[in-house]
């Protein structure tokens, strides 16, 4: 495994030099995340900077895709809050291990195409989903308070909150400001910043910001609370913990966290192709990284992992020409927690929040609507109801559901099938035309159309506009056609036409 240091010294330098500066942008983009994504998750915010730097020096020199930068991630929140309060920290490393696991053997076993198949509806529903349950559940710590239960509950419990901030005031109101102050400023500076400037990240401007703010107004709020010893978050594993490792619930958690950290890793994989003219993304390597990466925060303790877009794009963005960045920002998150934690404890809770709440509406902005009504309206209803059943019920519930629409989808597709049969007085003879997909399903109609035509008839059969047949449909068609024969009727069927759609030889059905 190599990062591809060129071999003269200008080559040296410029590539050193671009690197580095790259890494110290993504480490300036990963801490505040990092921070903010522990928050939202309900455990200690050095536990996602000890991910950042797993996700650095660890996933960062085995990536499939060399500029993409792996960290803990906005995507799975939820779900770890979630686990969190089902089954207790001390679990959380047992099912991010088992999650691992479960990554790396599909890297090994080819499968990290497969895990890009899903439907792009569902997953821009599971992201749109995840962004609105990030930001209805991060507006409430925005304002020094706790998420109430379920995205819808949380949606629905905002106004009352503002309510009660408005008229109480106090640190509620304090709170508010700061993060109403935190965004306000990322998105000024992410529309109207010098471009000299656009290197540093609005995140970070926003958290500085927040901390002179609330320092200077020494406001009563809550601020981040870092343990003495910042390694202390660290839970290895105990024997008694690994024993439930094989509970039903235990294992459809660690699959759960797999499957929606692999499809969103990939997907931000794809997309970090598409920012640049470099190596393309290895899916199976990556996968087997992300894997390798997810099973020592298992084992840590930590937060989970994934391929996160902010962080890569900052690093395409910053000029990174090798892995080198990746590798070297876990490097400044390494060095930062070890060296200057003490640091974090100025920064107020409700700017980190806010951080949040407007990573959650970049998420959950429809932006994607269009492109998927370009490919018709079920895609949006799928989408649609995707991120419904994510806010109303759970994540799980939504994209799996999500899952099965698309699915039925494929198969209302595949049973589609129209039969014309013409009669051509003039010529005196009979077309038969077929539309659609051919399949097992539509065999009864097609043998049903068959039966029907005239005895003796100079038949011709078109299969222009059919899309698909398969084996059944294909040996219905050959037996049909040697059982007209015998009535003395004539047949002209494309069988050339159709071997040639399908790769298939007629020989092969007769």
């Amino acid at each position: 495994m190599s990062l591809r240091v060129p071999t003269s010294q200008t080559g040296f330098k410029e590539w050193l030099g671009k690197d580095a500066i790259a890494s110290v942008v993504v480490f300036l983009v990963a801490l505040p995340l990092c921070m903010g994504v522990s928050i939202a998750s309900g455990v200690s915010p050095t536990s996602g900077l000890i991910t950042g730097i797993v996700g650095g020096l660890v996933v960062g020199f085995l990536a499939g895709s060399p500029f993409q930068v792996s960290g803990p991630a906005a995507g799975l929140t939820v779900l770890v809050w979630q686990l969190v309060q089902q089954h207790g920290l001390p679990m959380l490393g047992v099912i991010i291990l088992l999650a691992g696991l479960i990554q790396l053997a599909a890297g090994l076993l080819k499968l990290g195409q497969w895990f890009r198949a899903v439907s792009p509806a569902v997953i821009h529903g599971m992201l749109a989903g995840i962004g609105l349950l990030i930001l209805t559940a991060q507006f409430h710590v925005m304002l020094d308070g706790k998420p109430i239960g379920k995205g819808i509950d949380n949606l629905l419990a905002i106004p009352d909150a503002l309510t009660r901030a408005f008229s109480g005031g106090g640190p509620t109101l304090h709170a508010l400001s700061i993060g109403v102050l935190s965004i306000t400023i990322m998105a000024v500076w992410g529309a109207y910043a010098p471009k000299k400037l656009k290197v540093l990240p609005a995140p970070l401007i926003a958290v500085i910001t927040a901390v002179i703010a609330a320092a200077y107004f020494k406001l009563d709020i809550k601020y981040v609370s870092v343990p003495e010893n910042i390694w202390g978050v660290i839970q290895l594993p105990t024997l008694g913990n690994l024993k439930h490792a094989i509970d039903p619930p235990i294992l459809l958690a660690a699959a759960s966290v797999a499957f929606i950290a692999s499809a969103e890793t990939l997907l931000c994989a794809s997309a970090v192709d598409q920012m640049h003219q470099g190596e393309r993304t290895k899916y199976d390597k990556e996968l087997a990284a992300q894997g390798i990466g997810n099973t020592i925060c298992g084992l840590l303790g930590v937060l989970p992992m994934t391929g996160v877009i902010v962080r890569s794009s900052a690093n395409i963005e910053a000029g990174a020409k090798t892995r080198a960045s990746a590798v070297f920002h876990g490097v400044w998150l390494l060095l930062f927690a070890s060296a200057l934690p003490f640091t974090l404890r100025y920064i107020p809770v409700s700017s980190l929040a806010a951080v949040l709440v407007f990573t959650g509406y970049k998420l959950a902005y429809p932006k994607a609507l269009p492109k998927l009504l370009e490919y018709g309206k079920s895609e949006v209803a799928i989408a649609t109801v995707t991120i419904a059943v994510i806010v109303a019920a759970d994540l799980l519930t939504g994209v799996v559901l999500g899952l099965l629409l698309s699915l039925f989808k494929l198969l209302y597709v595949f049973s589609q099938l129209e039969i014309y049969c013409v009669e051509d007085t003039e010529n005196q003879c009979i077309h038969l035309k077929f539309c659609g997909s051919a399949t097992l399903i539509r065999l009864p109609k097609m043998a049903a159309a068959l039966e029907k035509i005239r005895p003796g008839a100079e038949v011709h059969v078109h299969f222009e506009r059919l899309q698909y047949i398969d084996h059944a449909c294909l040996d219905l068609l050959s037996n049909w056609e040697k059982q007209y024969k015998t009535t003395n009727g004539s047949l002209v069927i494309e069988w050339d036409d159709l071997s040639w759609k399908f790769h298939q030889r007629r020989n092969r059905f007769q």
